[in-house]
């Protein structure tokens, strides 16, 4: 099975090798202003989709839409068993895409579908939607299960909730990253939005994280109530105003398993595995940098978390 990897392997090492990495990005952050960014953003690997006079939203998408980019590529790398892996990962896209159709039923302005190719869940399926309604019917038929509702708000927290559960069952070696991240969800949704969670959100939520978070009355209670799993992300997090530093750590440890997993492994789904977690943290960490150029550089202290 493991010989099957090899040309997967060895793309994926390879792709890792091409991020931008924490000096670069701390200098594209330092740019006066967004068009300087955006000139040198364009001579690196994120310049595929990148046009000269994007807007800040525009390369931020291009950026993302990079990585899609990689992971298509690395798809066909990949033996038969990676595919499920890979659309697994990829689901953040298909995410992506359900934000923006809701905002083209409404009648709002809306970005282009990311394109998905065989990484696709449900995409196609999805985008045949003409309404909030048909789009919950649609979703309860597929892997993304019945958000519970036909709000937009259900409807985007439940794809979201229902991604870190199946990522956190279809990959093991990512579930603490799911966990975390089901967190960090949580803790804005209850103490920063102060909605109450829709019903199908709570329950993927704890069948992810476990724990009695359900009875926290305050940021602390949901860190010390969320399973072991998700523990890590909000340790230390006592105010709604430390949730932008539990991001930060989020995001440093889902670069540093990346890292650790491509050292550790050979042959293998760790390393492509590894390989997503690394793009995934560099284009992160890329279109925040593009938001502090468009804000005209600088930010010393913002450039140091961000590193």
């Amino acid at each position: 099975m493991r010989m099957g990897w090899v040309a997967g392997d060895v793309r994926a090492r390879a792709m890792a090798r091409r991020q931008l990495g924490v000096a670069a990005v701390r200098s594209l952050a330092a740019s006066p202003d967004l068009a300087q960014a955006v000139a040198v953003l364009g001579q690196s690997p994120y310049g595929r989709h990148l046009q000269p006079a994007a807007s800040l939203a525009e390369a931020q998408r291009a950026v993302a839409a990079a990585v899609l980019w990689n992971l298509r590529v690395l798809a066909g790398w990949l033996p038969a068993g990676g595919m499920p892996l890979l659309r697994l990962l990829a689901g953040w896209f298909e995410v992506a895409n359900v934000d923006e159709h809701l905002q083209a039923l409404a009648g709002e302005p809306a970005e282009p579908p990311f394109r998905l190719g065989a990484l696709a869940t449900a995409w196609p399926a999805l985008a045949a939607t003409m309404s909030p309604g048909d789009l919950r019917t649609t979703l309860a038929r597929t892997p993304w299960g019945d958000p519970g509702g036909a709000d937009p708000r259900s409807l985007t927290l439940g794809m979201r909730a229902a991604w870190a559960e199946r990522v956190a069952a279809g990959v093991p070696r990512a579930e603490a990253w799911a966990a975390g991240a089901v967190a960090l969800l949580l803790a804005r949704e209850l103490f920063v939005t102060g909605q109450p969670l829709p019903e199908a959100v709570r329950r993927a939520a704890t069948r992810t994280i476990g724990g009695d978070w359900t009875r926290s009355a305050t940021l602390p209670q949901l860190a010390q109530r969320v399973g072991p799993s998700a523990r890590w992300a909000l340790r230390g997090t006592a105010e709604p105003s430390d949730l932008w530093s539990a991001e930060l750590r989020w995001w440093r440890r889902l670069r540093a398993d990346g890292v650790s997993l491509l050292r550790s492994s050979r042959y293998g789904d760790a390393a492509v595995l590894g390989t997503v977690a690394v793009m995934a943290a560099d284009a992160w960490q890329v279109r925040a940098a593009l938001e502090l150029a468009a804000r005209g550089g600088g930010h010393r202290e913002v450039l140091d978390a961000l590193a």
